[in-house]
């Protein structure tokens, strides 16, 4: 069986940078990208020192999408942004002033996991927080979503002048080197006890471990819908979604979640988190079965929506919606189509206009050159 890595180390070029974040992938890149993955053999994409948030997520998009175990190896250091105080992953360019558009939103790991199947996703961890986020994190956990196992640590901010060490990453780079991979758990308890018996552990900080809910849960879903009598009759329907989109049975799925969804409306109303939630897994499964103007059109109503109930056009749930609706219009290969759904877009990109500078004008511009196909 095969598997997908995933390495990612970076931090601030300059004074801002807390942790020499890059220092642990020599050790990570001579472990067999097999040992890495757990798996027979393993297809490893490292990235050192990203400049870009969008780098960042177009490959952990990439990764997310192939069903095969994946493992995520992350180095660096938190952050949050001064307008909404969301922990983000400080980047090369990142600076205190600029998070919020040169930082990787740490809540865009839950968004791109959470279609694939509970027990396929393992993240390894080793961050350090700045004070403003460590004292965040001491009272708000950090959030990587469910239906993975997530292992690591989160060290508070080094003294001044002194940049950190990945200790904790690098003692699991060394087990790893060995040849053999110990479950998850038992690697994560072997680096604790390895870094504190070198006196490493000092200040280890929040120490990060889960084990794989039974029930995995979607993002912005506080409670699962009651059924009436002719819903599914499945305790896990996220587990069954993944299952039927693995075997090709793209239609199956949509049909479950649509069962989902009038439930949801039905119990909850029409504008609930809860129904909301199944309108978005749809967007992702149209996205998945290659219809980008259906999954685009419904990201445009889940946004709509949103905003309609008074979520700012900042919230993560809202932006995500546009910058997916965004990205599955530039997917769509039928100009009649693309037309069609680009002036809802650019009105949306007009109260919402994200992360990335100059959304707006290329929804425009794309208009234009669809004019005139």
């Amino acid at each position: 069986m095969g598997g997908t890595v995933l390495l990612v180390a970076g931090a601030p070029v300059g004074r801002g940078r807390l942790v020499d974040a890059t220092s642990v992938l020599p050790v990570l890149s001579a472990v067999a990208p097999g040992v890495l993955a757990g798996t027979d053999t393993a297809h490893v994409v490292e990235l050192a020192d990203p400049l870009e948030p969008q780098a960042v997520l177009t490959r952990l998009r990439a990764a997310a999408a192939n069903p095969d175990p994946l493992t995520v190896f992350v180095v660096g250091q938190l952050q949050l942004d001064r307008r909404q105080r969301l922990p983000h992953l400080a980047l090369a360019r990142t600076t205190p002033a600029t998070m919020r558009y040169t930082g990787f939103p740490w809540h865009w790991f839950r968004e791109e996991l959470r279609l694939r199947a509970p027990g396929s996703t393992t993240l390894l961890l080793d961050l350090h927080a700045d004070a403003d986020c460590w004292e965040h994190l001491r009272a708000h956990p950090l959030d990587s979503g469910r239906g993975h196992a997530v292992y690591g640590r989160i060290a508070p901010p080094p003294g001044r002048r002194t940049v950190g060490q990945p200790s904790y990453m690098k003692a699991v780079a060394t087990i790893l080197r060995s040849g053999h991979r110990p479950l998850p758990e038992r690697l994560h308890q072997q680096a604790l006890t390895r870094i504190a018996d070198e006196g490493k552990g000092a200040g280890v900080g929040i120490v990060l471990g889960n084990a794989v809910p039974t029930m995995p849960t979607m993002p912005t879903m506080p409670t699962m819908p009651t059924m009436p009598a002719a819903a599914p009759t499945a305790p896990d329907p996220h587990a069954a979604l993944a299952d039927a989109v693995r075997s090709g049975r793209h239609a199956d799925a949509d049909a479950l979640a649509a069962r989902w969804e009038q439930a949801a409306v039905r119990s909850h109303g029409p504008g609930s988190d809860e129904a909301l939630h199944w309108s978005e897994v749809r967007a992702d499964l149209a996205m998945l079965a290659g219809d980008a103007v259906r999954s685009c059109r419904t990201w445009l109503a889940v946004a709509g929506a949103r905003l309609a109930a008074g979520q700012p056009a900042d919230a993560p749930a809202v932006e995500a919606a546009v910058d997916r609706a965004h990205h599955q219009w530039g997917a769509i290969g039928d100009a009649s189509r693309a037309r069609e759904l680009g002036p809802a877009l650019a009105e949306l990109r007009g109260r919402v206009p994200g992360r990335r500078a100059g959304a707006l004008d290329h929804v425009r511009r794309q208009l234009e050159q669809l004019q005139g196909a």
